[in-house]
């Protein structure tokens, strides 16, 4: 095997092995920080020893293997450590090959469940959660993740290690929370994978629309949390919602990148498989929860649109009224916008504005481009236009997406030019 074959292959096993082999040394070690160097150090000697022989049969066992040689050697030299020093000797028999060693140690499924909510621990401020989780469970490098939310390799660096710092000094313990706290993390675990996955489902600045690769780790995140918590409606829900919105990326743009509006995409671009794992994922929640929760809600809103072949049998009422239930469970702004949205869309234009009127004032859309877009596609649909175009063009300000801005600025030159040659009802040409 060539060295680039070499490194290439072990990139591709990094990625998927990384969560169990953090989580397996973070367990026996009870620090993240020096979980994540003992696994790094087991992927330099792969890099090394690899190009040079065959790839191990078991190449997880063998990374583990060498991590916990590595642990052993730190804490022999540190008297303070004898005790984990001797654990870890246990644990390791020096007579076994290592790649014969089992793939990780039992309780992986416990491991990584530990993992996800110390990553996604309340004591760090979001955007830590956010590159932690990418780091220890997404297996990014630090310069993936700056790429992928455009800020400077230096900053999400800092973040990381800050992060790192805040949980030892925490002294977070590697465990999965009380059932009473339990509830409350899993939200936070939830809400870290679905700012992921948003990112990546609609780019908030840069050239790109969307980048899919951001959407491909949430959801794969997303999956490896509904197998190690399956009793859990809202995980199942989470997916599902991932699953059916994913399933559109294809279709959200044209050949030269411009967005494509819900209802004007080709829906033969859409990956039926997607829909289809979606569906089985929300059935999964509806079977588990007694009532839906925000996650499986909206996972129910997309499957409508998923399940109507052509736009026009999209079963508008249906989601408005999973909107009312949606606003219930979760009252907030961007809630009642959408909700407005599927109004309009059901019981006309008029209906949606007035209720897209009434969050005007809200403090939290103040900033948010699309109250203003969402305003002036009622607006143009009202016959509105000069109206409609400011809207547009005052969403276009807002957002620092290029590939939105010229969309929406092209959206304000026709509801300008629909304005310059509109007539007003009970008027004719040439009187």
């Amino acid at each position: 095997m060539s060295s680039l074959d070499a490194h290439r292959t072990i990139e591709a096993i990094w990625r998927i092995e990384s969560p169990k082999l953090i989580a397996g040394l973070a367990r026996m070690t009870g620090d993240v920080g020096l979980a994540e160097e003992l696994a790094q150090d087991a992927v330099v000697a792969a890099l090394v020893q690899w190009p040079q022989s065959a790839i191990p049969r078991n190449p997880g066992a063998w990374l583990m293997a060498i991590a916990k040689r590595r642990a052993i050697d730190r804490f022999r030299r540190d008297d303070v450590h004898e005790r984990k020093y001797e654990e870890l000797a246990r644990e390791i028999d020096s007579h076994a090959e290592a790649a014969d060693v089992p793939l990780l140690d039992e309780g992986i499924d416990d491991d990584l469940l530990r993992l996800i909510f110390v990553a996604c621990h309340p004591v760090l401020s979001m955007d830590a959660r956010v590159a932690l989780t990418l780091r220890l469970l997404g297996g990014l490098t630090t310069t993936e993740i700056a790429s992928a939310f455009l800020v400077p390799e230096s900053t999400v660096a800092q973040r990381i290690v800050r992060a790192k710092r805040t949980l030892a000094e925490a002294r977070v313990p590697f465990e999965v929370p009380g059932p009473a706290e339990r509830v409350a993390r899993l939200g936070a675990v939830l809400e870290v994978i679905y700012l992921i996955f948003n990112e990546g489902y609609a780019a908030t600045a840069g050239a790109d629309l969307t980048r899919p690769e951001l959407c491909a780790d949430a959801l794969r995140l997303g999956r490896i949390l509904a197998e190690i918590a399956p009793g859990e409606s809202e995980v199942h829900g989470l997916v599902a919602l991932m699953e059916l919105q994913s399933s559109r990326l294809r279709a959200r743009a044209d050949a030269a990148g411009e967005p494509v509006l819900l209802l004007e995409q080709d829906r033969g671009r859409w990956d039926r498989l997607q829909i289809g794992r979606g569906m089985a994922a929300l059935e999964r929640a509806e079977r588990i929860g007694v009532t839906l929760g925000p996650y499986a809600l909206q996972a129910a809103i997309a499957a409508c649109h998923a399940s109507a072949r052509a736009a026009a049998q999209t079963d508008w009422a249906r989601i408005a009224a999973l909107y009312d239930a949606l606003a219930q469970n979760m009252p907030t702004p961007v809630v009642f916008l959408n909700r407005a949205v599927a109004v309009g869309m059901a019981y006309g234009a008029a209906a949606g504005l007035a209720l897209v009127d009434a969050l005007q004032s809200e403090p939290a859309l103040q900033t948010y481009y699309l109250l203003p877009a969402v305003r002036g596609d009622l607006l143009e649909k009202c016959e509105r236009f000069a109206e409609a175009a400011t809207e547009f063009r005052r969403a276009a300000a807002l957002t620092h997406n290029a590939g939105q801005q010229k969309f929406l600025l092209g959206r304000a030159a026709t509801c300008a030019r629909r304005n310059a040659v509109h007539v007003p009802e009970g008027l004719t040409l040439g009187t």
